[in-house]
């Protein structure tokens, strides 16, 4: 995962976006905008708000330590003003990460092969 089905419909879709140092890849993550079903249901607490929103999934980075998964978020951020993002519980640094650029935890979700997964929202003013 992702398989290259997933990474094709995230090119054409025009939602997977690149980190890159010269032609160099350091990372990408993939802005989904719309309603993600993944995201109608959340336990153990509530969304920030219902206001459209941009889904970030998929985000990868090359190294790990160098900084590249903060730009992603930053330039996120920058980019939409309301934000869900869901990650493994084990992820911790994934949840710092999102706790240090003012995500807030909101819950836990399902994805769509039914495994839980701590949500966040960060809903911006830009």
């Amino acid at each position: 995962y992702p398989s290259r089905e997933v990474i094709l419909n995230d090119i054409m879709s025009e939602s997977l976006f690149l980190c890159l140092e010269g032609e160099k890849i350091l990372g990408c993550m993939a802005c989904i905008q719309g309603d993600d079903p993944t995201y109608e249901s959340i336990n153990d607490g509530c969304w920030i708000n219902d206001e459209p929103y941009v889904a970030i999934h998929r985000l990868a980075v090359v190294e790990h330590g160098k900084g590249v998964g903060r730009y992603c978020i930053d330039w996120s951020i920058n980019q939409y003003r309301n934000i869900k993002v869901d990650t493994h519980a084990d992820n911790i640094p994934m949840q710092k990460l999102l706790s240090s650029a003012g995500f807030q935890r909101c819950g836990v979700i399902r994805n769509r092969w039914g495994d839980e997964r701590v949500a966040f929202q960060g809903a911006f003013n830009r």
